[in-house]
């Protein structure tokens, strides 16, 4: 094999193999790339048996092969090189080497053989459909920090993409809780997405599939099964096995009759929590809500490290309440409001709040209280 790549085309594809690839792992061949090089271009594939990705690339290709290499050596190597270099990657399948070669720089790396690479089995889709960019990013990037990190539910690992039904018909809808707060957010269905069938797609996935979608006028082709999702671009394919559990039914837990409304610029709430929380300790990190007519006052009493308050003007005409909950939710929840205002709906200090951006409801929000 040999073949030579300009630097920029060669970071951008070997960056994303390497992030899939476990840094601690028992298997050499996980940590190395699969790099196939064929007619004008090169493609490089990396799995942790879970998630695996093939990015392809543009390359000028002197013989056909393929071999695998250390991802993250490999990725630290052309990272390190001249902006602009043209890069000649050769193989001679005898010598069991590597040879990167990049103006006067010369690396030799070990390689493995490329039959023990494992290839993800491929398997058939029940949907397939493909949808915007800007519309997957939305219902992910919003969704993701609800995402549970308790291994012990593991179906709660990740965010549960389905198709569900909304006042206006049929949604896409993506939903994630860890059992104190919860996300729910809907896209309209995208054409050919109806029978798909609901997947939980883990965080790890969630992450990687970030960096498919910078692009704003990408359309992004997503295929689904009952075990596996994938994601593709023209230059990137990203599949994964879906987590094998039952999602709970979270209907059941976003409240209906909250009637207690309190509107509040998001910037300033976030910050102003932000502010309070710091004197309040690590472990409970707990803000008092003191709601009144169109005031509202946030405080925090930490016995061993102080007391902090501070009030805001919101929009709120209902009786008073008093309401604690955890500050990195408040925060996170507040950090996900794009327009300006943040809606609040109460009911009593003992049950789940629900927050939405002003009117909109395809982006809803569920945090339990804490006793403060």
């Amino acid at each position: 094999m040999k073949l030579s790549i300009e630097r920029g085309a060669l970071l951008k594809a070997v960056s994303q193999a390497q992030s899939v690839v476990e840094r601690r792992n028992t298997i050499p061949i996980l940590a190395n790339v699969l790099i196939e090089a064929e007619g004008n271009s090169v493609q490089f594939r990396a799995t942790d048996l879970d998630i695996e990705v093939v990015d392809k690339a543009p390359a000028m290709v002197e013989r056909a092969g393929s071999t695998t290499v250390s991802a993250v050596m490999l990725h630290e190597i052309v990272r390190k090189l001249p902006d602009g270099a043209l890069v000649t990657l050769a193989d001679d399948g005898t010598a069991g080497r590597l040879t990167v070669q990049a103006g006067r720089s010369n690396f030799n790396l070990a390689t493995l053989p490329k039959e023990d690479f494992p290839v993800m089995a491929s398997s058939e889709y029940a949907s397939n459909f493909s949808a915007p960019a800007p519309v997957l990013r939305r219902l992910f990037d919003k969704s993701k920090f609800a995402i549970s990190t308790e291994e012990t539910r593991y179906y709660l690992n990740g965010v549960y993409m389905h198709v569900s039904d909304s006042d206006g018909g049929k949604v896409l809808r993506c939903v994630a809780t860890d059992g104190h707060r919860l996300a729910r957010i809907d896209a309209d269905l995208p054409d050919g997405a109806a029978d798909m069938p609901g997947v939980i797609v883990p965080r790890k996935t969630v992450g990687e599939l970030r960096k498919l979608l910078e692009d704003d006028d990408m359309k992004i082709a997503v295929s689904v099964s009952e075990t596996k999702i994938r994601f593709a671009t023209p230059d990137i394919t990203l599949t994964s096995k879906v987590i094998d559990g039952t999602f709970p039914d979270y209907t059941r837990v976003i409240p209906q009759g909250n009637t207690r409304r309190m509107e509040v610029d998001a910037a300033e709430f976030a910050q102003a929590v932000d502010r309070v929380a710091t004197v309040s300790s690590e472990r409970s990190r707990a803000v008092k809500l003191s709601l009144d007519e169109d005031r509202l006052v946030l405080s925090v009493n930490a016995p061993d490290s102080g007391a902090a308050e501070e009030e805001l003007a919101v929009a709120y005409g209902d009786e008073r309440l008093e309401i604690g909950f955890n500050a990195k939710y408040l925060l996170e929840i507040a950090s996900q409001v794009d327009r300006e205002n943040a809606v609040f709906l109460f009911n009593s200090s003992g049950d789940p709040t629900l927050m939405r951006e002003g009117n909109d409801t395809t982006a809803v929000y569920v945090v339990m209280p804490m006793r403060v």
